[in-house]
């Protein structure tokens, strides 16, 4: 099962939004501005090693909502300076190096995971939830290995992947201007 994220009462410098900022106008899926920038819900898994925070942190920019996968290391990860988003000061953990997590190992074997088993996000050790994720589930093929992920980063309706009947899928849901929203967020094929 997800298991229960720790989230520790911290300030951190700069805040995710902040970071975001910067990194965001470089990604050839966001058509937003980044002096727009939202925070509109988000949720966790757990590492089963206990090692690298997972938070997954929907953002909205210009009316449109974008997925951003992130986690958040005590040493930077080999051979992903690529993934990189920044660093950020955590007032109880310290230095945290922020990935994006599609470049992550740690959070594409959690991801995995969580469809394969049908499972859900992490519950929060303080904090409201502000969505909620489930995994599909899925029923063992002979080909596992030849599984490939996929993840929606502008949730917009228009982006779901939708050639070929996926093996499972991660679906969320969240509340946006009063209403319910759901959708997929990832595509396992």
């Amino acid at each position: 099962m997800s298991g229960t994220a720790e989230i520790h009462d911290a300030t951190l410098t700069p805040t995710k939004l902040e970071l975001l900022a910067g990194w965001l106008p470089a990604q050839e899926w966001f058509v937003g501005d980044s002096e727009d920038l939202a925070r509109v819900a988000s949720y966790r898994f757990v590492d089963p090693d206990g090692e690298v925070g997972i938070e997954t942190i929907l953002v909205s920019s210009q009316g449109i909502t974008y997925q951003v996968p992130l986690t958040y290391r005590s040493e930077p990860l080999d051979e992903a300076d690529d993934s990189l988003i920044g660093t950020l000061d955590h007032s109880v953990l310290g230095t945290r190096y922020v990935y994006d997590a599609v470049g992550d190992p740690v959070y594409m074997v959690e991801l995995m995971r969580v469809i394969h088993e049908g499972d859900t996000e992490a519950d929060l050790t303080q904090g409201e939830k502000t969505m909620t994720v489930e995994g599909s589930g899925i029923v063992p093929v002979s080909n596992a290995a030849g599984e490939s992920m996929r993840v929606v980063r502008v949730l917009d309706g228009q982006h779901v992947p939708g050639a070929r009947t996926p093996l499972g899928t991660l679906t969320g849901k969240w509340v946006a201007d009063g209403a319910e929203v759901e959708q997929i967020l990832a595509v396992l094929r």
